[in-house]
């Protein structure tokens, strides 16, 4: 891995946001949460491993680039590592500190109970929402996403789905795999067969084929 700075100066960088910005008297110690920044870093690892972009991957020296202060990376890993305490059944006061930080630092709303695929790719996701829904791998989301319920039904994704900017999704909707919704669409208690893009919203839409998956992907 390329990296802005080594591994434990990651791990104390992190740390010590998340004690400087929620100042309690519940101060998390790295030994705490060690494990689990281990394993948020691997599988941010073995995200941008499979994403075709000269910010994630060099492709000569063959290695994954990681950068903290590239805020998509950021908001990655900290998804990740919020996701990994509360699998690992941490003191919830970790997984929310972890989750707000997130919020704070890349105005991104993505909670650690939600169940992110291991493979996703958000492109600078400022004020974008991802509720409870079926994700799969392949995903792409941009700035501006919503995705949420409608009467307590939350919507699915299959693989090789991007989220164009300002796109909602809600309730029993199903985007079947390479289907895309283009920007400030919406779509509500809708199926999207495979190899579609789908403009406009549930009173005017139109629906065109799409013929090859994003590129982005390794």
């Amino acid at each position: 891995m390329i990296a802005a700075s080594k591994k434990n100066q990651l791990f104390d960088l992190v740390i010590n946001q998340l004690n400087y910005c929620f100042n309690d008297e519940k101060k998390i110690k790295r030994k705490e949460i060690n494990q689990c920044l281990n394993e948020a870093l691997d599988r941010t690892i073995n995200c941008f491993s499979k994403i075709n972009n000269s910010y994630y991957y060099d492709k000569i020296k063959k290695k994954v680039i990681f950068n903290h202060l590239n805020s998509d990376h950021l908001a990655t890993f900290l998804y990740f590592l919020s996701n990994s305490c509360f699998k690992n059944k941490k003191h919830i006061n970790i997984c929310d500190k972890i989750y707000y930080l997130n919020k704070m630092l890349n105005s991104i709303d993505l909670y650690y109970e939600v169940k992110m695929p291991e493979i996703f790719l958000l492109v600078h996701p400022v004020g974008t929402v991802l509720g409870r829904a079926e994700y799969s791998n392949f995903l792409i989301v941009y700035q501006g996403v919503n995705v949420g319920s409608n009467k307590n039904f939350y919507p699915k994704f299959s693989k090789y789905i991007t989220l164009r900017p300002s796109t909602t999704v809600l309730g029993k909707s199903h985007l079947k795999e390479n289907s895309e919704i283009a920007a400030g669409s919406i779509i509500i208690d809708k199926i999207l067969n495979k190899n579609s893009v789908y403009f406009g919203n549930p009173k005017n839409f139109i629906i065109k084929t799409k013929k090859k998956v994003n590129s982005i992907w390794i």
